[in-house]
């Protein structure tokens, strides 16, 4: 009995050594709660890329950079990885939060938690031949047409509604698994169709590349981008919501977009849309 009585008494002490381990594994030597945050590899400019050293640059670091000078309790620490695998990660608890140009989906709604509040927006816009003056909005695309659409995706989504809420004049979409997006922008460049529904940022590299005798006609939505955390940090949404309102309010994040996009996305798409915005930084 004696013998067991040691035996369980150094498991136990094994046991609070183990944990104070786990839980200073999560605190820096300045004590400060280190964030895993997963950053995907599938790099979207300017919200997000890598510079020469491979470290993270954009839209979202700059917002993260201002999130972690009001809240100096934490350290956010970066990991690259492929999104789907960024994902798994937040479920199981690898990571706290991913961040990336993540919209909402029932699907995500279910395994994620979502802040309250957004950090930004994606801008969808319909790009056409530089002549043509006639498409502006999805209104105008009725009886005209799209370059191939996938089924599935924030865009397709977009549409779709669309179309839901216009189902006596809906909008001809053909649908194609992974459609090339460049591919797509040469259809409108020959004038194999009239338009192509697209992310402004998504054109814009592709416009570097291609150079086609293309434009933005309209910006047609602002879709809202979130950070999207494991469901147990339920704390940690709730502080940076708090964090992130007030880089709103204070005009912070407007200043953030103006430097990255060349306008600032938390206006209104009548003021987005006005003659002589520079959609191409």
């Amino acid at each position: 009995m004696k013998k067991l009585w040691v035996g369980a008494v150094a498991l136990f002490g094994l046991i609070l050594f183990i944990s104070g381990c786990s839980q200073s594994a999560s605190k820096e030597s300045d004590g400060k709660k280190v964030i895993k945050v997963a950053i995907s590899d599938e790099v979207n400019p300017p919200f997000l890329y890598a510079d020469e050293k491979n470290e993270p640059i954009g839209y979202d670091i700059d917002y993260m950079k201002e999130i972690e000078k009001k809240l100096p309790d934490y350290k956010f620490e970066y990991i690259w990885g492929e999104e789907e695998s960024n994902l798994v990660g937040v479920d199981t608890g690898k990571y706290d939060f991913a961040i990336n140009w993540f919209f909402k989906n029932p699907e995500r709604q279910e395994k994620f938690l979502y802040p309250e509040r957004e950090f930004g927006y994606s801008l969808t816009s319909l790009v056409t031949k530089t002549d043509r003056d006639d498409i502006k909005t999805l209104d105008d695309m009725v009886g005209k047409k799209f370059p191939p659409v996938s089924p599935s995706g924030g865009l397709r989504a977009i549409l779709n509604a669309y179309n839901d809420q216009h189902s006596d004049n809906p909008l001809t979409l053909e649908s194609m698994e992974s459609p090339s997006n460049a591919e797509n922008l040469k259809m409108v460049d020959k004038g194999k169709a009239d338009a192509m529904f697209i992310n402004v940022t998504t054109f814009n590299e592709i416009q570097k590349e291609l150079d086609l005798d293309l434009k933005i006609a309209g910006v047609v939505s602002k879709e809202p981008i979130w950070a999207v955390y494991n469901k147990d940090n339920t704390e940690l949404a709730k502080e940076m919501d708090k964090a992130t309102a007030e880089l709103i309010e204070d005009g912070t994040l407007s200043k953030l977009a103006e430097k990255w996009f060349g306008v600032d996305f938390f206006q209104d798409l009548e003021y987005i849309n006005e003659e002589g915005f520079n959609f191409e930084k």
